[in-house]
């Protein structure tokens, strides 16, 4: 079975930064692009940044210039990491793998974490 586990959310005032973290599990053959999404009350799931098994990198415009994807391969694990952050940016963000896994590949979430940017 392949697990994702996001970890790093929390309450943080604007300004300031986070670092979330999103490890995947379990007998993994390959781990292909990897994605953050997030979800505010009331609106739809948001595709925030991806980044490919390569490295490249894609970001929604809203987030351009203050937060930065990464990834470890040897680890499978992505990261987040979320500078002068705004009260906008309050959700609940979630992790997506594309991964290989006993030779079918499949899309797998984790199970979320609150983000909350407030004073």
């Amino acid at each position: 079975q392949v697990q994702l586990k996001e970890s790093g959310g929390g309450l943080v005032q604007p300004g300031g930064s986070l670092r979330l973290s999103c490890a995947a599990s379990g007998s993994i053959n390959r781990v292909n692009d990897m994605r953050w999404y997030r979800q505010a009350p009331g609106k739809q799931r948001e595709l925030v940044a991806t980044i490919t098994r390569g490295g490249s990198t894609n970001y929604v415009d809203s987030v351009k210039g203050r937060f930065t994807i990464s990834r470890d391969n040897a680890a499978n694990t992505v990261y987040l990491q979320m500078n002068s952050l705004k009260p906008e940016d309050t959700a609940v963000y979630y992790c997506n793998a594309g991964i290989w896994y006993a030779s079918v590949f499949s899309d797998y979430w984790g199970q979320g974490t609150q983000v909350t940017v407030s004073s």
